[in-house]
């Protein structure tokens, strides 16, 4: 018979923790969407070029040399050491009207573009829900708005009630709803297939709350795809309409009222025109890569192995 003390068995290492940033995505599986464009080559060219321009906005009226409304130097003054990008049509510095004129124009394109989601996707759910008649005249009266061009449509209505601030918000976010209508639609004839929600309505839920509750929660891929597609087209168009004189009144600085103040003189000092104009630019391109790429990653082709499982394991109607 051996006598002695067992061997003592080797300590069983408790599991690696989940790191937060896959806590957080798999309690919100559109962040994970985020993240995963974000990480592809195109999110990242797309992410870079609109966080500068985000960057310049936000923190440009606390940098900004001079004020932007100060008659500082000559009219279309050449770029010196005390004002880099030379003077305006009025002789304003043109550096501090650029990094003062940005955070109105994106504040006003998001908030139309979050008023074309919310109206497009309201009237999408209830139009592929209801069916019927409501249908119809939801979709017809789409049609109709479709007509127009966003920009003519956005005209129309300033032109009827005047060019105030919160109606051009209001007037280019409803441009957005029909498109946004059609797109938010298809996916909902789709998603009310669903056996959960043919369950949901055999309990007796409401149709209001099967469609807060049930469908909505799982149209969050594409609604992010085209909250993107709305904000580059808010951007341009909220631009084109301060172009045409429909914004801030003068001498409030504008990246679009800028390039059609200073166009007449390109010839004397193009950066008048060409800092608010590359801005615009490079904020509408990252936009749309951006939104690109979290399309792609949406149906699949950009996504990592790894990250395709993790969005498998929540189930498609989530990912």
């Amino acid at each position: 018979m051996v006598t002695g003390d067992a061997p003592a068995l080797p300590p069983v290492a408790p599991p690696p923790a989940a790191p937060p940033s896959a806590t957080l995505t798999g309690r919100h599986p559109w962040l994970s969407v985020l993240w995963s464009a974000a990480r592809t080559p195109r999110g990242v060219v797309g992410l870079t070029m609109a966080l500068f321009v985000l960057l310049v906005a936000v923190i440009g009226p606390a940098v900004s040399p001079h004020s932007p409304d100060a008659l500082m130097t000559l009219t279309f003054a050449k770029p010196s050491s005390q004002f880099p990008l030379g003077g305006d049509f009025l002789g304003r510095d043109v550096l501090s009207r650029v990094l003062n004129g940005g955070w109105l124009l994106l504040l006003m394109a998001v908030a139309a573009t979050a008023i074309g989601i919310v109206v497009g996707a309201a009237a999408g759910m209830s139009a592929a829900y209801m069916r019927g008649a409501p249908d119809g005249i939801i979709m017809r009266t789409v049609d109709v708005i479709l007509a127009f061009p966003q920009l003519v449509f956005a005209l129309l209505l300033l032109s009827l009630l005047g060019p105030k601030l919160w109606l051009i918000v209001l007037a280019v976010g409803l441009s957005h709803a029909p498109a946004v209508a059609r797109v938010i639609r298809s996916a909902t004839l789709d998603v009310s297939e669903r056996d959960y929600v043919k369950v949901a309505e055999l309990q007796g839920m409401r149709p209001a709350k099967v469609m807060t509750k049930e469908i909505l929660p799982n149209l969050i891929s594409p609604l992010m795809v085209e909250a993107g597609l709305r904000l580059t087209y808010s951007i341009v168009i909220i631009a084109g309409l301060a172009f045409l004189g429909f914004g801030q009144p003068p001498p409030a600085a504008n990246w679009g009222t800028m390039i059609n103040e200073n166009r007449i003189g390109l010839q004397l000092n193009p950066w008048a025109v060409i800092a608010p104009a590359a801005l615009i630019a490079l904020l509408t391109i990252g936009t749309n890569t951006f939104t690109d790429a979290v399309a792609r990653v949406t149906i699949g082709v950009d996504r990592r192995p790894e990250e395709a499982a993790m969005l498998d394991d929540l189930g498609p109607e989530q990912a």
